[in-house]
């Protein structure tokens, strides 16, 4: 009698059961080989090409020509419409038949003028279902239009992913046919993909990986692919395996569908519009089969644009959310960049972002979720609890260079002791594809993945299901994490494949137990069993992509510029709507000016990680926003200064009193100007600086520039050879050294071009010393003082500086100009000073934190290159040195030097990155005691928010509309109420780090005050704090503030 062998080889079995289901070998033979059946040329194809993006409705009434497989279409972002003519056989009867399409580019199939589904190779969607069982009273020919986007799912990098994009690419198709699919195939593909896995990840040490190992092996045995009726028995020795159960601690995943989709990175934000409509549909058509599936999906600009342009899908949408199955998470505008915008910034994205939602959907989301920015602001906290939301879910800092965060799931605590439950997947990554498998991580791939794969680490490997476990570093402490899985970043979303998947382990002993959920529901239960999480403090700096602090510094200029502008519409439109009944406030404009830079604030836009397409959008949203903007500040402050007159008014919108130097519009001539808080002065000629500035050469060359405040010595290359304080005789320049000095830098990262600085640059440092014309004196004083030079970088780049000291002025500025034309370089600029401290002070959004001037430990040391706003300082006790700037965020302290990070010079994916004419300001202030008591802070803001000149203004006397009685209390914004045309929204914040009692006085006349939330909604539990001499606030370090002012 014959008795089968047992075999014991673990990798022959291993290897014959994954042969058994290739798609590269034995396929003549496999199970792989049987997955699709008869298939059928179509009737007919034909297309047009077009380099815009145009409706279903246009389209239409395009001239179509025959075309036929293996033509190629592009060139690259222009459109091909193709028109399908079908007739499925009548012998397919009973059948589930596919229209097979296969193409580089992205697809979207149209039908009866509706957008269906998404077809992307990249993305595993190569056919659409016409029918799961053909029936004979089923029409048979149909037509079918697809449209095509000449890119791919990561846009057309040439020779690798993140290159700039390859103009001239061609798009060639490669399959467009009826076939007949296998449904049993597919389902017994899935068990034995499956049970692959789970072998391969338990690994040898793992008896239940050999239970699997023995039972795929069987099922070889007893399956033959050529014989349908062989498949029940491999099918049950599957499910078998699958359903033995686990124990009650065993530990659960959350599996949530998810497609995060760039709103820019590789591609323009048109083609996002469509990436959307893709993803979007297919979402759609897996929840009309699959009652369980749920989908997570953030970013209101994107349901605002699918909104416009596809009504049909948006309504299907809506009965999606309305059964809780198409999930709005976020709260935001869109995923914005956590360190860059500002404190009123961040705040308008959740403004506007839960507005939206709630007004479209009537959902609050409860959820900030941002899984993939570049680090995490420490206000980040308070900003979400004063929007409503308690709970937050990221998990990019798992790409930390040095460091490994410790932990999963914690409390993280903001600046102002405000804490939120926080999760990042354990799994490392928000594109998880329902798999057991994980192919063993190599640091090294989050530097350089292989051509064909997506950007990061978590998609160069395979972090399911099991890592999900293993890597979970809370446990003990929470049992329960959340898997995202869907394709990302250039969409595509859940695939059929994977919600299979993931059924058949919903609790198969050896795996984590896998549950379809929402973020409530995950959240919900992470809270019940909360009381032994950790807690982090501060900020969550990711250890990588510090190059974005300074890339693309056009975008980052126009950002700085249009927050201080439309802060100063808002302010000038308010005060404007209380002085007249008649002046109507910008609401509607407003919004939309908001929108278009909460837009650019997108987690690759701002930080410059783009093509060059997406930074020409943004340029140009930046310019509709400053020439809108001036306009209606125009308008608003013309009707603050009152009746045409011969004057010059001055409007400023800072909450503190301004002694400036300006300069007359329309001449060279300069004013001295006084001008109270939020308020409007008049130019005179009776202001005269106490101490006016002096320009003069010394007898070795050198230039001395004094106002009675600070003496500076500056050299014919402009560098500072001393900078004194006068009124204690300070020397702020250390001995031997040069504060101003430019220096520049190799910048050759791993793979990340336009995302990385890498600490080794540090090694590579070179002074800009040669002169290309040595310092001259521009204007010898008075009101002010100005020494210009020029150096040359190389033979192709150089900097023109003009060395500013104005009267009464505290610091020196330096107004920059940079042609800039290098390839892989880093130009900074350094003041060594005479300070020593173990921390430098970095402005943030509403405050400020501390970071290491030293190199103690790799967390220090991971600090290299950091961010921060308008201003970074270096004190020790009594005496210290801040580093202003207009449109900078880049920084650096080691040991007793700043430096201030300028330009980079980056290849990709921009290849004309920075490429050009730049030109900032900078600014340098040496200060007696601490910063906060030198006003550090209002001089920045000074620096930041101009002073507004009106001329043909009447004489008038000065008047002010808001001032408070601390300065550690910044007023930031003023701005009608959303909800209430006759109240003003006012936010301030606590800027020093200290508890205080403060009064806002107010000239206008109040009705009624109230506390109210970042979303103005009142909060009933704070008493008014009207008083009879003003509005009575108490303050915690770096706590926000909103109110209500409702107008008399």
């Amino acid at each position: 009698m014959y008795h089968q062998p047992v075999l014991k080889n673990r990798r022959t079995l291993l290897e014959r059961a994954e042969k058994f289901v290739s798609d590269v070998y034995f396929t003549d033979c496999n199970l792989r080989g049987r997955l699709y059946g008869e298939t059928c040329p179509m009737e007919s194809l034909s297309s047009f090409l077009t380099p815009k993006r145009m409706s279903y409705s246009e389209a239409l009434q395009q001239t179509f020509q025959p075309c036929k497989v293996g033509d190629s279409f592009g060139p690259t972002w222009w459109t091909c419409w193709f028109k399908v003519s079908l007739n499925i056989p009548e012998t397919w009867e009973g059948k589930e038949v596919h229209f097979r399409w296969e193409i580089d580019g992205e697809g979207m199939v149209w039908k009866d003028g509706q957008p269906c589904q998404g077809l992307t190779k990249e993305g595993e969607k190569t056919s659409y279902v016409l029918t799961t069982s053909l029936k004979n009273e089923e029409p048979h020919s149909l037509t079918l239009y697809v449209e095509m986007a000449c890119n791919g799912l990561f846009g057309a990098g040439k020779g690798s992913m993140i290159a700039a994009p390859d103009p001239n690419k061609m798009y060639t198709l490669q399959s467009a046919e009826l076939v007949v699919f296998n449904r049993d195939t597919r389902e017994l593909l899935t068990d034995f993909e499956m049970l692959v896995d789970v072998v391969k990840m338990l690994g040898e040490a793992d008896q239940r990986g050999y239970q699997a190992l023995f039972t795929v092996n069987e099922m070889v045995n007893v399956c033959d692919p050529a014989d349908p009726s062989s498949y029940p028995a491999a099918r049950c020795l599957a499910l078998r395996f699958f359903s033995q159960r686990n124990g009650q601690s065993q530990h659960t995943v959350h599996a949530m569908g998810h497609c995060h989709i760039d709103s820019a990175w590789l591609w323009p934000y048109e083609e996002t519009i469509r990436k959307c409509a893709r993803s979007w549909v297919t979402v759609i058509r897996l929840m009309e089969k699959n009652p369980d599936f749920v989908f997570t999906c953030s970013q209101a600009q994107q349901f605002e644009w699918v909104k416009d342009w596809y009504p049909g899908l948006f309504a299907q949408i809506k009965t999606f959310v309305e059964s809780g199955r198409f999930i709005v998470v976020g709260g935001t505008w869109v995923e914005m960049d956590g360190n860059l915008p500002s404190g009123e910034s961040m705040v308008r994205q959740f403004l506007e972002g839960q507005r939206f939602f709630q007004q479209e959907f009537g959902v609050h989301c409860k959820e900030f979720w941002l899984p993939d920015t570049f680090g995490y602001s420490a206000q980040l906290p308070q900003m979400m609890r004063g929007s409503g939301i308690t709970r937050f879910l990221t998990q990019k800092l798992s790409w930390n260079l040095v460091n490994t965060f410790p932990h999963n799931t914690f409390f993280w605590e903001g600046l102002d002791g405000s804490q939120v439950l926080t999760h990042f997947p354990p799994g490392n990554t928000y594109e998880m594809k329902g798999k057991v498998e994980d192919v063993s991580h190599n640091f090294e791939d989050t530097f350089q993945p292989q051509e064909g794969q997506a950007s990061s680490a978590d998609r160069n490997v395979a972090f399911q299901l099991l890592n999900t476990v293993r890597n979970n570093k809370d446990k003990g402490r929470a049992n329960h994490s959340a898997v995202l899985f869907g394709f990302g970043d250039g969409g595509g979303g859940p695939t059929q494949l994977m919600l299979d998947r993931l059924q058949r382990v919903q609790d198969t002993d050896g795996l984590p137990k896998v549950q379809m959920s929402g973020p409530d529901r995950f959240f919900c239960e992470l809270e019940a069993d909360s009381s032994l999480l950790c807690t982090w403090s501060g900020e969550l700096f990711l250890e990588l992509h510090n190059g974005t602090y300074t890339t693309q510094a056009q975008i980052k200029l126009g950002n700085r510029q249009c927050e201080a502008l439309l802060h100063d519409v808002e302010v000038a439109s308010s005060l404007a709507q209380c002085r007249s009944p008649a002046f109507r406030y910008p609401a509607s404009t407003l919004r939309r000016l908001w929108r278009l830079l909460l837009l650019n604030q997108f987690h690759d836009v701002l930080p410059g990680s783009c093509t060059e397409m997406v930074v020409q959008d943004a340029l140009a949203y930046y310019n509709d926003i400053r020439s809108t903007g001036c306009s209606l500040l125009k308008q608003a402050c013309v009707l603050l200064a009152g009746e045409q007159g011969g004057a010059t008014a001055v409007f400023n919108s800072l909450p503190w009193e301004r002694h400036e130097v300006v300069m007359l519009r329309g001449s060279t001539e300069l004013a001295l100007v006084k001008v109270p808080s939020v308020g409007m002065g008049s130019v005179t000629d009776t202001l005269q600086p106490e101490c006016p500035v002096s320009v003069t050469v010394q007898p070795d060359g050198t230039y001395l520039m004094e106002n009675g405040l600070l003496r500076v010595a500056v050299d014919k290359a402009g560098r500072l050879t001393s900078l004194c304080l006068l009124k204690v005789s300070r020397e702020a320049i250390s001995d031997g050294c040069y504060g101003n000095q430019f220096v520049i830098f190799d910048d050759v990262p791993l793979y990340w071009d336009a995302w990385d600085v890498m600490d080794y640059h540090l090694q590579t440092r070179k002074p800009v010393v040669e002169a290309a014309r040595p310092a001259v004196i521009v204007s010898p004083g008075g009101l002010r003082g100005i020494v210009s030079y020029t150096l040359k970088i190389s033979e192709r780049s150089s900097i023109t500086q003009e060395i500013i000291l104005d009267a009464m002025c505290p610091y020196v500025k330096f107004d920059t100009q940079v042609d800039w034309a290098e390839s892989h370089k880093f130009l900074k600029v350094e003041f060594p000073v005479r300070v020593r401290s173990p921390n430098a002070v970095y402005e943030v959004q509403f405050g400020h934190l501390q970071r290491p001037t030293h190199r103690n430990t790799s967390w220090d040391w991971a600090r290299f290159e950091v961010w921060g706003h308008k201003w970074a300082d270096l004190s020790e006790h009594g005496f210290g040195v801040a580093l202003l700037n207009d449109c900078k965020y880049g920084y650096s302290a080691d040991r007793n030097t700043l430096s201030l990070s300028l330009l980079r010079a980056p290849k990709a994916p921009d290849a004309n990155a920075d490429m050009g004419q730049h030109r900032f300001m900078y600014a340098v202030m040496p200060h007696s005691g601490s910063f906060q008591d030198s006003s550090v802070i209002q001089c920045a803001y000074n620096l930041n928010f101009p002073l507004r000149l009106v001329p043909d203004s009447p004489s008038f006397s000065s008047w002010s509309a808001f001032s408070i009685s601390s300065p550690a209390v910044i007023l930031e914004t003023i701005k009608q109420a959303e909800d209430h045309d006759d109240a003003l929204v006012v936010r301030l914040y606590e800027s020093y780090g200290s508890s205080v009692r403060v009064t806002l006085s107010s000239s206008l006349k109040l009705r009624k005050v109230s506390h109210c939330d970042l979303l103005e909604r009142p909060v009933p539990s704070k008493p008014s704090p009207l008083t009879a001499s003003g509005i009575s606030l108490d303050f915690t370090p770096f706590q926000i503030v909103s109110l209500l002012l409702f107008l008399d």
